[in-house]
């Protein structure tokens, strides 16, 4: 009976698989982390030229966009340093090589990134490390006005590095104010934590926080007290970026498991060396539940089976602890190749997958962009050729603003040698409108929407939009249907339907009405 009861589950598993394959989804969020600090993927070395920096990024994005990604989560603030012109914070040296030094010929690097990104249809995610300060104390340069050396007293050194106490109240209103700054001045879509809180535990050494506990722990165990900082600067960035832009997301990264079971009975089935609650004193549930944060992505940088922390089980608990958030899958790219488990080509390819199966998990993030570097056992194809064949929407978020667009409607569209070229316009008052989705449909096909294949493109707003669908086949009957998004990527209405009907030699173009 036990034999019979799992032959079912894997054939009912395959069945899903196999629906997959046939139809992917509409909407998912596909992201590539971009780290800088230490020139991990961008720049690729410090002191580079203004264009050079410039080409190495668009390329970048041109690779991730031919991957399917439709988002890009770069770190613009790696250590208490800016990629873009602050007044509070120094250029940062993984830049030019040297702190406070800005890039020449001058450009403001976070302006030229998210204009680039947008180009392509992608949302720009701003990557912040909220508390580290100094990368390295033995290695890094330090500008002579950077705010480890105008506010010592903020600041604890711990394993080579320096670090944010986040005990001290002034901390949490200077790193407000750093992002705050951000989403004023900058188009930027999102806000993004990675896993450094606190910091991971080193053995034999605590964190030196014992002046701050002593001044405001109160009657506060240490851990909770911790633990409530963290809690306090989420609660604060929440509100401050929502009240000065209301459509901008707040994402974290956190580390895989937020508690193991024999900890918490809320916790996964792992075994875990460290936790979020634990060691990074970094309570993602109870942001979720609170609504502070828009999405949670959590870094599941283990393979299926792992005897310890096992993808799979990882998986389901995150899948069942959004609280109504959305949550994506952090993959390990980087682990490809890294021993004999990772030199298995289905890995990545399984994880997305899986996690495609949970209607409670939106997408998947990438770490890192370098990691694609060589198309690493055929990653790149997979992706190009199968899992992100087809574009994705990104998946809404019913809490933000989501008024969606006015419809657009089709002008007029030209037989040209070789391609069908398509009018329209924008029927949208409001200014919502952001990009388009056209729809194509052959003979006898009934238009639905809901069917990613039969997107053909999805194209910027402009002020005179066309498109010149080259895969048209003369003499082919074809329907097309256009559809609106605003930056929130919700959906208008569709348009009323251009017909492409042959006529015995002669092409009939109309709109129906």
């Amino acid at each position: 009976m036990l034999k019979q009861l799992l032959a079912g589950a894997i054939l009912l598993m395959g069945i899903m698989q196999q629906a997959w394959a046939q139809l992917p989804p509409k909407r998912e969020m596909r992201a590539v982390w971009v780290a800088t600090v230490e020139n991990i993927d961008w720049p690729s070395r410090r002191g580079l030229s203004s264009d050079q920096q410039k080409q190495e990024f668009i390329t970048l994005l041109d690779q991730m966009q031919r991957n399917g990604m439709n988002a890009v989560v770069v770190q613009i603030r790696p250590a208490a340093d800016a990629f873009y012109p602050s007044q509070y914070e120094p250029w940062s040296e993984y830049l030019t090589g040297q702190q406070g030094k800005p890039p020449f010929p001058y450009y403001d690097p976070l302006q030229f990134m998210i204009e680039e990104t947008h180009k392509r249809g992608m949302e720009f995610h701003a990557w912040f490390n909220p508390y580290r300060a100094v990368f390295s104390v033995s290695r890094s340069t330090i500008a002579a006005d950077h705010i480890t050396r105008l506010k010592p007293q903020w600041f604890v050194t711990y394993d080579g590095k320096k670090y944010f106490d986040p005990g001290v109240p002034e901390v949490r209103d200077y790193v407000t104010s750093i992002i705050k700054d951000v989403v004023k001045r900058y188009d930027v879509d999102a806000i993004h934590f990675d896993d450094y809180f606190y910091p991971y535990r080193v053995p034999g050494k605590e964190f030196p926080d014992n002046t701050s506990y002593r001044l405001y722990g109160g009657n506060m165990m240490k851990d909770d007290w911790r633990r409530a900082n963290v809690d306090a600067i989420i609660e604060k960035l929440s509100k401050a970026i929502k009240a000065e832009k209301p459509y901008v997301k707040f994402g974290i990264s956190p580390f895989g498991v937020w508690r193991n079971r024999d900890r918490d009975p809320e916790g996964s089935y792992t075994r875990g060396g460290m936790s979020n609650y634990d060691d990074l004193y970094a309570d993602v549930v109870k942001w979720l539940k609170k609504g502070w944060i828009d999405y949670v992505t959590p870094q599941l940088y283990w393979e299926r089976g792992h005897r310890l922390v096992d993808y799979e089980i990882l998986l389901n608990w995150w899948s069942q602890h959004g609280y109504g958030r959305q949550v994506y899958i952090g993959h390990g790219v980087y682990k490809i190749n890294s021993n004999a488990i990772w030199k298995n080509p289905n890995e990545i390819p399984s994880q997305i997958e899986e996690a495609r199966t949970l209607n409670t998990v939106q997408g998947s993030f990438f770490y890192s962009a370098k990691s694609f570097a060589g198309n690493p056992l055929g990653l790149e194809d997979t992706l190009r050729y199968h899992l992100y064949k087809y574009p994705a929407l990104r998946p809404t978020m019913d809490w933000l603003p989501n008024m969606a667009p006015e419809s657009p409607y089709f002008d007029d569209a030209f037989e040209r040698p070789g391609y069908l070229e398509i009018h329209w316009s924008d029927g949208d008052t409001t200014g919502h409108t952001k990009q388009y989705v056209l729809y194509r449909f052959e003979q006898n096909e009934s238009i639905n929407l809901t069917d990613p294949t039969k997107i053909l493109a999805i194209l910027p707003q402009t002020s005179d939009p066309e498109y010149k669908d080259r895969s048209y086949v003369k003499g082919k009957d074809y329907t097309y249907v256009l559809t609106a998004l605003d930056r929130l990527q919700n959906e208008s209405l569709a348009s009323e339907p251009l017909r492409i009907r042959l006529n015995g030699n002669k092409v009939d173009i109309f709109f129906e009405q």
